[in-house]
């Protein structure tokens, strides 16, 4: 016979008290919690010691992880984790005392709790709801890269949204790709959007003199690269020569690159959309590569 701690392992690492005795004993879940092998999360609910604390006040309020707490779940980006957990009850649920939470209501759908998360699509919608256009086109964009969330899907959700948000969840799901592929490249791409500077396309390929590359943002008209620099470092020689070479080709075949730092693009918008709109002015009429 399974342990208590077994059946709550292979249930994810909580449970219902009632399941629990189904398939163990009363005196079996009283003596393991009694030994700290399991924990009371709420009245009828019990988990393994650590359960993250954020699914484990989920549980003890009766809801389930949403909105930036449900993205942080998915592992989809977010500028800043959420100082509280961020919990939707159902819309016939009373609040009650429980840990500190940010509460919302809605419909749930079976699946979200069973799960205690909302799904990624609802997910999505829901952060469109509560963060500024590029942190939430950053979500949106990694959930595409996922293959789990069609741009399809996500505009038809969106469209039959209502309520707060819903302008910045309609805006977001038209412009989101899963060409995307890191944050910074999201919200790079967000700072053009929202100053009306068109033309730059995610993951350009570029065929240069030996090789052909991809840039994050490219121009194609005015051969302009735009490069989403993170924190990483080039890690190797070998790395560095690449990269090195990989910018040179990119001059040579008559491009300009533009490389931008997560604190410029986060810290100092103005002065990236300044530059980049001061790049474009001088590169007028500049042949398209084909």
């Amino acid at each position: 016979m399974e342990t208590v701690g077994e059946v709550l392992a292979r249930l994810g690492g909580w449970a219902m008290a009632a399941d629990l005795v189904r398939v163990t004993s009363r005196r079996s879940l009283a003596a393991a919690v009694q030994r700290g092998d399991v924990q009371r999360i709420a009245r009828g609910v019990y988990g393994l010691p650590g359960l993250a604390a954020d699914l484990a006040t989920a549980i003890a309020h009766d809801g389930v992880l949403s909105h930036t707490s449900a993205a942080a779940v998915w592992r989809l980006p977010l500028l800043v984790p959420p100082a509280k957990p961020h919990i939707t009850l159902p819309t016939n649920r009373n609040a009650k005392a429980g840990p500190p939470a940010v509460l919302h209501w809605a419909d749930l759908p079976v699946g979200d709790r069973r799960t205690r998360r909302t799904s990624l699509l609802r997910t999505v919608l829901d952060c469109s709801r509560i963060l500024p256009f590029g942190e939430a086109l950053a979500v949106a964009d990694a959930a595409l890269a996922t293959g789990r969330v069609t741009q399809d899907e996500l505009t038809a959700a969106a469209v039959t949204m209502s309520g707060f948000g819903r302008p910045n969840a309609l805006r977001v799901a038209a412009v989101a790709t899963s060409r995307a592929e890191s944050f910074l490249e999201s919200m790079l791409r967000s700072l053009l959007l929202e100053a009306g500077i068109g033309g730059f396309e995610p993951q350009v390929h570029v065929t240069t003199g030996t090789s052909r590359v991809r840039v994050d943002l490219g121009d194609r008209a005015n051969r302009i690269a735009l490069e989403a620099e993170g924190f990483e470092f080039h890690g190797s020689a070998a790395k560095f020569a690449a990269d090195c070479r990989r910018y040179d080709e990119l001059v040579a075949a008559g491009w300009l690159v533009l490389r931008f730092t997560y604190q410029q693009v986060i810290g100092d918008p103005r002065w990236v959309l300044a530059t980049v709109e001061g790049a474009r002015a001088g590169r007028i009429d500049v042949p398209d590569d084909g």
